[in-house]
């Protein structure tokens, strides 16, 4: 008996206690804070940040308290730090990552553990879709969201031809099968696509020569952070544009990585979630805010993390700031709806992906500054359920 009461005792002893009144609301984040992404991971953090001084950092008299661990943009790193982050940390709920690759070896961790898992970027499809769980909401987009619009709407703009490129690894492969399928859907055709490694590659001259050869009305393509700095000077510096139109998902030109793309960055055409053009009273408060506290204008990473931090606000004020009911906090989630800095947003209960605006942009030069110039919307876009069951218990 002895024996067994003391098993007893060290299971108890491991498991985390319910949360007191005054105890601090704990949010594990998982981003990257080093390497191709830092920046990306940076801007989240400002945003949420920004959001708990806006719409309060205290809810029911329990402060809330960011937990920050670096997923290095490494699926193992990032499940080893998630994993940290409930057993040692014990925190309420986790908020990340950046990457769709470490998103796909978070998810099974955060299924079984049964903690809600706010993503504040990372797209994979599959979260959303075949692989969802009632423990993994989304607050950015999917893959799918931000580009299968724009298959059409290049097809009706005229363009009859396009050549894919993205980075080699989940993202850039869904947001590619994304265009592709609208755009031959509409009629055109994809006359090639590639895909350069995501860390490795420094040079993309071999990459836009085979494009030249192709001679596509326009090229399609994604890339983020160092990589599409990298990528917009180059095609500027092989006078590419001057022949074949430059689109694709908008991060290529995010503010992020204007101040260092430059004029080079002149003449895409991209779709995004945000861009700081939106005309709106919202978005307006929130650049105001958010220039004067760090002089640089908040990006759609920035705005990610913003939403991000408000809809757990928002969220924990109808559970009265208790965490311990993870499935209420999650229903909570479902009940919240604002219109920020992107517009009006709210979480699809049927995939716990959001519902949001989709914005087409040009990249041009104004005055003495380079800007994205919305030109078009997409209302209220909205993931089909694409496979999902949201079934607790499903692995």
């Amino acid at each position: 008996m002895r024996i067994l009461f003391g098993l007893a005792l060290a299971l108890i002893a491991g498991l985390p206690a319910p949360a007191g009144a005054g105890d601090p609301i704990r949010i594990g984040v998982v981003l990257p804070f080093s390497g191709v992404y830092a920046a990306l991971g940076g801007d989240i953090t400002d945003g949420m940040m920004l959001a708990f001084e806006t719409f309060g950092d205290t809810v029911a008299g329990r402060r809330i308290e960011l937990i920050r661990e670096d997923s290095e943009v490494k699926p193992s790193v990032g499940l080893t730090k998630t994993k940290k982050l409930v057993y040692q940390d014990q925190v309420d709920l986790l908020v990340g990552p950046v990457a769709s690759n470490v998103a796909g070896a978070m998810r099974d961790f955060v299924h079984n553990a049964e903690i809600p898992l706010i993503v504040p970027n990372a797209g994979n499809n599959l979260l959303t879709g075949e692989r969802c769980s009632p423990w993994v909401i989304r607050t950015s987009f999917s893959n799918d969201q931000i580009n299968r619009g724009m298959g059409g709407w290049l097809f009706d703009k005229g363009y009859r031809s396009l050549y894919l490129l993205a980075a080699d690894y989940a993202a850039g492969h869904q947001m590619m099968a994304a265009v592709k399928r609208s755009f031959t859907a509409a009629g055109g055709a994809i006359v090639g696509e590639e895909y350069p490694p995501l860390r490795e590659t420094k040079d993309f001259a071999p990459y836009l020569a085979k494009i030249k050869a192709a001679k596509p009305d326009a090229m399609y393509v994604f890339f983020a952070g160092g990589p599409a700095i990298q990528f917009v000077k180059q095609v500027h510096d092989f006078g590419l544009k001057k022949e074949i139109a430059l689109t694709g998902a908008g991060w290529l030109t995010s503010p992020l990585f204007l101040p260092a793309e430059g004029a080079a960055a002149v003449g895409f055409t991209g779709a995004l979630n945000y861009v700081p053009s939106i005309d709106s009273d919202e978005n307006r408060q929130f650049q105001n805010a958010f220039q004067e506290k760090h002089g640089r204008v908040g990006s759609e990473f920035t705005v990610q993390g913003y939403d991000t931090a408000r809809l757990i606000v928002e969220a924990l004020e109808i559970t009265g700031g208790a965490t311990d009911d993870k499935a209420a906090l999650v229903a909570a989630m479902h009940q919240v709806s604002f219109t920020g800095p992107r517009g009006p947003l709210r979480i699809d209960p049927a995939t716990n992906n959001v519902i949001q605006d989709i914005y087409v942009f040009e990249t041009r030069q104004v005055g003495y500054a380079v800007k994205q110039v919305v030109i078009d919307k997409m209302e209220a876009v909205q993931d089909p359920p694409n496979g999902c069951r949201m079934e607790v218990g499903r692995g």
